[in-house]
């Protein structure tokens, strides 16, 4: 039994362009598309483009819907936001962290 050859690049780019040959004789072998190809081609393109816009449009107004709403909730609610804390306050926090996490190691 004889062994496995590879084959040498010379051989690989013959055998490439041999098929790349071969795919562009079939390509040009393929018919023209017909008037009647070519207009349901254009209709289903058409309705494609009608379709997306609608649904561009439907986005849109659900955005608009959910923005009207939450202006609608924030109107609504007369419970002001508490106010930010001050830095004493932060001060206040960040020793008492500190002060537990010494405490956890002891």
């Amino acid at each position: 039994m004889t062994a496995y050859k590879a084959p040498s690049f010379q051989e690989r780019t013959a055998a490439a362009l041999v098929a790349k040959e071969r795919a562009l004789q079939k390509l040009r072998a393929k018919p023209a598309p017909t008037e009647a190809e070519l207009a349901a081609r254009a209709e289903r393109e058409a309705a494609r483009q009608a379709k997306e816009a609608e649904k561009r449009q439907l986005r849109e107004e659900a955005k608009i819907e959910k923005q009207r709403k939450a202006e609608e909730a924030k109107a609504a609610s007369n419970i002001a936001p508490p106010p930010p804390p001050t830095a004493e306050e932060l001060k206040a926090a960040r020793d008492a962290r500190y002060a537990a996490r010494k405490k956890r190691k002891g």
